[in-house]
């Protein structure tokens, strides 16, 4: 059985926002293992709209090699994208998905292959309230965004997780693991 992964930046003061973050090398060669040793990646349409940036890079190599080498990383692993306004993707590793959220996650989890992650706020707090969450992967950056769209908006249910494990970057981001672990 595969597992859920929600993976995510933020700030310190819990935001999510593309922008908020400082990707430095570091960040981005770390990434680029995660999506090389990945299944697929769930998008919403705004992240994923966000993300369809990195093809640009693939035709116009920015001469950065960790940029370069994500971009080639998510050019190439599968896209399941959750929209009901987009009739297109028009990313070839990209499609939409064609059942609720719930039944195309079961249906992946179920699935033999690698790991599965999440890459939009939205549809991890979606998971997150379907209890399908199996791992969550939260890169915090030291940064105070003073403001913005919090992580873990509208979850009703108090959620117990335990720390596996910690990642520090040279920058000063630091990754940390969590596994669920009981709800009360």
């Amino acid at each position: 059985m595969r597992k859920i992964i929600a993976a995510i930046n933020m700030t310190l003061d819990g935001f999510c926002d593309h922008t908020a973050g400082i990707p430095d090398e570091e960040i981005h060669q770390h990434y680029t293992d995660l999506l090389n040793n990945g299944g697929v990646i769930l998008y919403g349409r705004i992240t994923y709209q966000l993300m369809q940036f990195w093809p640009t890079l693939i035709q116009n190599p920015s001469g950065e090699k960790a940029m370069d080498d994500f971009a080639i990383a998510i050019d190439k692993i599968p896209k399941i994208v959750f929209s009901h306004t987009l009739k297109d993707t028009e990313w070839e590793s990209a499609k939409l998905a064609n059942q609720s959220i719930e039944a195309e996650v079961l249906k992946l989890k179920q699935q033999s292959g690698k790991d599965i992650f999440v890459g939009s706020r939205s549809l991890i707090i979606q998971l997150m309230k379907l209890n399908l969450i199996d791992e969550y992967q939260l890169c915090i950056h030291p940064v105070i965004a003073g403001g913005g769209l919090p992580l873990f908006e509208n979850i009703n249910e108090r959620t117990i997780l335990k720390l596996i494990k910690t990642k520090t970057f040279s920058g000063g981001a630091i990754l940390l693991y969590y596994a669920p672990t009981t709800n009360s």
